[in-house]
Parts: C-alpha cells; sequence; structure tokens
C-alpha cells in the first residue's frame, strides 16, 4: 500500500515538473524570436526616442500583423507614443497616440 502511494506521488511530481518544463519552452519560444533581429532591443528604443521626442517607459518585440517588430512605448510631455521599430532597419514604421491603455493587456496588469 505504501509502495503504491509512492509511486502515486513519485508520477505526480513528475507530471508537475514536466508540465512546468514545457509551459517555460512555450513562452519562451516568443523570446527566442529576437534572435532573428538585425538590431538590438537597444537601438530600438533609441529610434523611437529620438522620433518622439520622449523617454522609453516600455519596449518588447512582438509579432504585429505577422511581422516581428520593436513596439517602445514613450512618454512625451503628456502624451504616451506607442513606436514600432523595424527590426531589420531600425527605421520607425509608425508612432501612434495611446489612447489611455485602450487595449493593452499589459498595463492592465500593472
Amino acid at each position: 500500500m505504501k509502495r503504491n502511494v509512492y509511486l502515486i506521488a513519485l508520477a505526480v511530481l513528475s507530471s508537475t515538473a514536466f508540465g512546468r518544463a514545457y509551459a517555460v519552452n512555450v513562452m519562451g519560444n516568443d523570446a527566442l524570436a529576437i534572435q532573428t533581429a538585425k538590431i538590438s532591443l537597444t537601438q530600438a528604443i533609441v529610434a523611437a526616442e529620438q522620433n518622439a521626442a520622449g523617454k522609453a517607459s516600455r519596449a518588447e518585440f512582438e509579432k504585429h500583423k505577422g511581422q516581428w517588430v520593436f513596439v517602445v512605448e514613450v512618454v512625451s510631455n503628456k502624451k504616451v507614443m506607442d513606436v514600432r521599430v523595424d527590426p531589420e532597419s531600425g527605421k520607425v514604421l509608425a508612432a501612434t497616440e495611446d489612447e489611455a491603455d485602450r487595449d493593452n493587456k499589459h498595463d492592465k496588469e500593472d
């Protein structure tokens, strides 16, 4: 009886450890995509700050409309700008005013 309890406990612990390792691997896959970028996150931040004439408060590498881009949130005066930067060339693709964190799930968590 004790042996069965130990085997069940071992099975539960093993599956939990495997599940965590799998989750970390899956979540880490998006982060690995930055290896394809020809510019660094720092270079993207500099380009965004210069474009929006402000200071970066957040920066991410994410997929937007099927393409990987750097998205940098820049605070300029009393505006918050979302600046997208091309990871190949470092050029600013778009800069739009962030309207009170309209649908940014990360800001809702803060």
